[in-house]
Order: structure tokens, then sequence, then C-alpha cells
């Protein structure tokens, strides 16, 4: 026997399973009424406890909740005549919605749908994937978004930043958090899918260019650069900066970077962690010796095989065994490791620290991190180099 309760529970699973289903049918009747069975007993069952049953349908008598109850008549042998609770029976999605709580949300997000659907009845099968943002956005954003679309859609090629987009409310933050959305939704409003191009490529904007931080650590390749020796620069422009250094140091953290004393013809980067994979397109970096130093954990040895990757001649320093050891008594905890088994591109003895690392050889996440080594100790490996 289902109690109300029980019906409940079954009506939020199918509203969570079917929400956006039921999105793309508005108007259609397709799949309506839904109907739940509530699980009348049979005259043996009801014997056993004749106080429950009727508890049970008293409860439905009670029902004050959206639907109607169909109830059938039982002329049992020794129970005699009794009316029960057959189905729940709901007319449409709005029911549902109400039946459990959530009447508010499912009509904000059907209200929205259908307006940007008349407006873009192109865009149905990619908006009814984001009924979330149907239901909860504040009004002020949603506003946003049909406006930002609908700009886009006519002006696609402004070739504009973010911060000058004459769309109100909307800024750099606005759209980075939104960028998968507006991708998806202006791809089906042109008609044309998803395709391999990034946001700001697909929508005719055009990206704050990301920086790379480096420090020149030689007089001479200063005076290349006006005698700066700590520089941000664009990418784009350090492909042609006109430099030919012997050593290029990549360190993770920004102080050790910071602590480098000059060394001749040498230059390091710094704090790129994942997006290490930029230096591979600055051709002159290939041509000098490059040597990696990150944390003695599971991601650092993670950055070194994507770094790898694109500097296949990259060499690693400082994040060996014996360092490790040597500083047992600074090690810390990796929140959470790397997700990969293995790593290919490490050499033999980078993979055996890796495994070590991933087996909790050593004790459970064990991380060195590269700033808790002593400077003297790191500073004399790094001059022998």
């Amino acid at each position: 026997m289902k109690t109300p309760e029980e019906a409940r529970e079954q009506l939020k699973k199918r509203f969570l399973s079917k929400q956006k289903e039921w999105l793309r049918s508005l108007g259609k009747c397709e799949g309506w009424p839904l109907e739940i069975s509530l699980g009348i007993p049979s005259e043996a069952e009801a014997s056993q406890d004749v106080d429950a049953v009727g508890a049970w349908a008293q409860e439905w008598r009670d029902w004050s909740g959206k639907g109607t109850i169909v109830w059938v008549d039982r002329r049992w042998k020794n129970l005699g005549r009794q009316q029960l609770p057959e189905t729940l029976v709901l007319e449409c999605p709005e029911h549902v919605a109400a039946c459990v709580g959530q009447a508010a949300r499912w009509q904000r997000a059907a209200t929205r749908y259908q307006a940007l659907r008349g407006r873009w009845p192109e865009i149905e099968a990619a908006l009814s994937r984001y009924f979330d943002v149907l239901a909860d956005y504040a009004e002020d954003d949603f506003l946003r978004l049909s406006e930002m679309l609908l700009w886009l859609q006519t002006n696609p090629a402004s070739d504009l930043y973010p911060r000058q987009l004459p769309v109100a409310g909307v800024d750099s933050k606005w759209l980075e958090t939104r960028t998968r959305l507006l991708t998806d939704l202006l791809c089906a409003v042109r008609g044309d899918g998803l395709s391999e191009q990034g946001f700001y490529e697909r929508c005719g904007l055009r990206p704050v260019p990301a920086l790379v931080r480096m420090r020149v650590l030689d007089k001479r390749l200063r005076g290349q650069v006006g005698g700066l020796s700590d520089i941000s620069v664009p990418l784009a422009e350090l492909v042609k900066a006109p430099f030919l250094p012997e050593q290029v140091f990549i360190v993770e953290n920004l102080q050790t970077g910071l602590a480098f004393p000059d060394m001749p013809g040498a230059v390091l980067f710094m704090r790129l962690g994942y997006g290490v994979d930029v230096l591979g397109l600055v051709p002159w970096i290939a041509n000098a010796r490059v040597q990696y130093w990150g944390d003695c954990d599971t991601h650092g040895f993670g950055i070194l095989n994507r770094a790898r990757s694109y500097l296949p001649n990259l060499r690693s320093v400082l994040m060996d065994e014996r360092t490790l050891q040597d500083h047992k008594a600074l090690w810390g905890q990796e929140p959470e490791q790397h997700s990969a088994e293995d790593l290919p591109l490490l050499t033999d003895k980078e993979r055996t620290v890796y495994m070590n690392l991933k087996r909790h050889v050593w004790g459970r996440n064990v991380r060195l991190e590269q700033e808790r080594i002593a400077w003297a100790y790191a500073l004399n490996r790094l001059q022998n180099l």
C-alpha cells in the first residue's frame, strides 16, 4: 500500500528525471496523464491488519494535493464492501511540480523556456538541457542571458573585449562563469552545431590575453629588454622576443621564482601550473636547456609530464627521492592526488617516485612543496646545473 508520502517521493524522482523532457513537450499531451498505482491489498493481505488498511485509505481521503484519486469498490467475502484508492492521476507537469513542492520553479522554467523558444524556435533542444538555469536564475541574470544571445546573434564578429560589450550588466566575470551555456545556446540559435572553436572565437569576441611572468636572470639578456628583470608579457609577444637564453627554469611557486639569483644565460618562468604547455609555443625555449622544478607530489609530476609533451628535452630538478627524504620533517599532505595511474613521459626515476607517492609507500598523500626545501640546499643543486 503506497502512502501519500511514498507517492510524493516517487513523483520527486519522476520530476527530476523527466523535467527536461517535459519542457520540450510543453503544450503537447504525449505521455499524459501520469498514473501512480497505489497498491490495493488483497483481502488476505487486508485481513492481517484491517486497521492499517483503514488508516491508509483515510490518508488518501485526506489528500489535498493536485491530481485525482481513482477509487474502486471491493466486495470481499469476509470483510464486506470496501472503497479503496487505486490510482493517483496527474494531468500535466504543473500538477506533478505542485505535488513535490516545485510549482514555482516549474512555472518559472516553463515561462522562460516558452519566451526564448518563441524568439528562437531552433533553440528548444539545447535550451531544455538547462532546466536549472531557467528555473533558478535571478530575473536580472535571465534578462542578461536573453539580451546577450540577441546581441551575439546580431554581432557575430565584433572583436570586442568583454568589458566593451554594450549589454547592461554583462562583464568579463559574468561571461566567464557562463561560457558553456552561451556557446551551446548560441550554436543552437545559429543552427550550426557545436564546433571545436573556443568560446571567444565562437562569439566573435576578443579574449583578454593571458600573461606569462618571466624573470631575466642574465644582465646581458636584460639589456635586450631595456634592463627589465621581471616581466609579465602576453604569449603572442613572448613568442617574438629576441632571446637566445642558454638555460630556462620553470618553477611553480611565485616566491621561489622571485628568490632566484642572477645566473648566466638564464631566464625563469613562474606560476604556470598546468598551463605550462604554452611554453611549447615559444620557439626559442626549445633551443635552451630547460629545467622544471615543481612540488614533489603527484600533481607536480602531472605538470612535468604535461610539459614534457611540449618540451621533450625538459629535465626535472629537486623532484627526486633523495630531496624528498632529506626534507621528511617538512612533508605535507596533498588534498587530492592526480588521477592518472601512470604518466608515460616521466623518466624511470621520476616514475618510481610518482608511483610510490600514488601507492602511499611513504605515507598517505605525501607531498613536499618546493618552497619548503631549504633554500641553501636548493640553490646549491641549481647552481651545479
